[in-house]
């Protein structure tokens, strides 16, 4: 009988511990299914959110192109109004780390610019499988990857050319950190196809091969001012003897991520390859704004490279709204300011067109 008491009892013990044991996974359960539909829920309204156009007049238009380096997606803004026939300029903006094409789109505003001044906007965009942080690969050139990269966005400018009423002769590229560093891998790769370029807060052409030498090059290491016998070196092939477009560089000297020390190399770089030579500096302040030191390298009269180092500018879009990462409201209007430089450019390509 004892044996049999104690046989009951631990059958109810055990019998217990399963019904404590289901209760627990049902509970567990339970609050992983919660949990699991609050992260689609949250992930399903973050991707509507990317897919809803940002506020303003003209067409938020969604493409995706093909290349050696994959698939990428990309916005284009498009201003109202468009008369059949007519041909706008296209500025080609890429954005940096952690950032999609709709937040720089937002950050900038320069889609509230291209509407008044009528030009279109190519935003491609990052894919996270092909970088976690969503940087361009613009570093990674001794495998290759970076040339591949590339020839994919200029797949998406090529598609952007014959979807839309794109002026040919009239393209420019701009970026922002990564961004700005893959805009210069791509104006020495197809130097012809730009008018003008516009880098803010990137690395200095040729300063990284690899993911192990960008760290180095984003801190300043690597970039020196280089003599001209070494550009081709430094910017690949195929800049060697090209006629490489016009270029601005915008910095903050308060950057600490990108090393400012990068912004004067690639003045020089480009200028060295340009055949340009520097003016005195100058220093512009507009209102309140941080001031700005303003350096043209000059060739025959004509600026071929403007060195902008923003005094108190940290790693940010300069003149950018502050409800996002990596913007300045502060700082002098980045995006005015490259529009003013590319549409001389455009109109200096017109004058010796003619």
């Amino acid at each position: 009988m004892a044996t049999m008491r104690r046989r009951s009892s631990s059958s109810s013990a055990a019998g217990a511990l399963a019904r404590a044991y289901q209760r627990s996974m049902k509970a567990l359960t339970q609050a992983t299914v919660r949990n699991s539909r609050r992260v689609v829920a949250k992930a399903t309204r973050a991707a509507a959110a990317q897919l809803k156009p940002p506020r303003g007049p003209g067409d938020w238009l969604t493409g995706m192109a093909m290349g050696p380096g994959g698939a990428r997606g990309y916005h284009l803004y498009r201003p109202p109004g468009v008369a059949l026939g007519e041909r706008l300029p296209l500025l080609v903006m890429l954005h940096g780390c952690g950032q999609t094409g709709r937040d720089f789109a937002l950050s900038t505003r320069m889609n509230r610019l291209a509407a008044r001044e009528r030009f279109l906007v190519l935003y491609p965009e990052q894919d996270r499988l092909h970088n976690a942080q969503g940087c361009w690969n613009w570093f990674d050139r001794r495998s290759g990857k970076a040339d591949a990269e590339a020839a994919t966005l200029m797949a998406a400018i090529d598609q952007a050319c014959r979807l839309y009423p794109v002026d040919r002769d009239r393209i420019a590229i701009a970026g922002l950190s990564a961004g700005a560093s893959m805009a210069a891998l791509l104006a020495t790769r197809h130097p012809v196809r730009f008018r003008a370029i516009a880098m803010h807060s990137g690395v200095a052409p040729g300063a990284a091969k690899s993911p192990a030498t960008a760290l180095g090059a984003m801190q300043g290491r690597h970039v020196p001012p280089m003599p001209a016998t070494a550009v081709g070196k430094a910017m690949g092939a195929a800049a060697v003897f090209a006629v490489l477009p016009p270029m601005l560089v915008l910095h903050g000297d308060a950057d600490s991520v990108v090393s400012a020390r990068n912004a004067a190399s690639t003045a020089e770089v480009w200028a060295h390859a340009t055949g340009a030579t520097p003016a005195p500096a100058r220093q512009v302040q507009r209102g309140k704004r941080l001031p700005m030191r303003i350096t043209d390298y000059k060739s025959k009269g004509r600026t071929l490279v403007t060195l902008c180092e923003i005094g108190g500018l940290g790693h940010a879009w300069s003149g950018g709204t502050a409800a996002l990462p990596f913007g300045e409201p502060t700082g002098p209007d980045a995006s005015r300011l490259i529009w003013a430089f590319v549409s001389r450019q455009f109109g200096a390509s017109a004058t010796a067109a003619a």
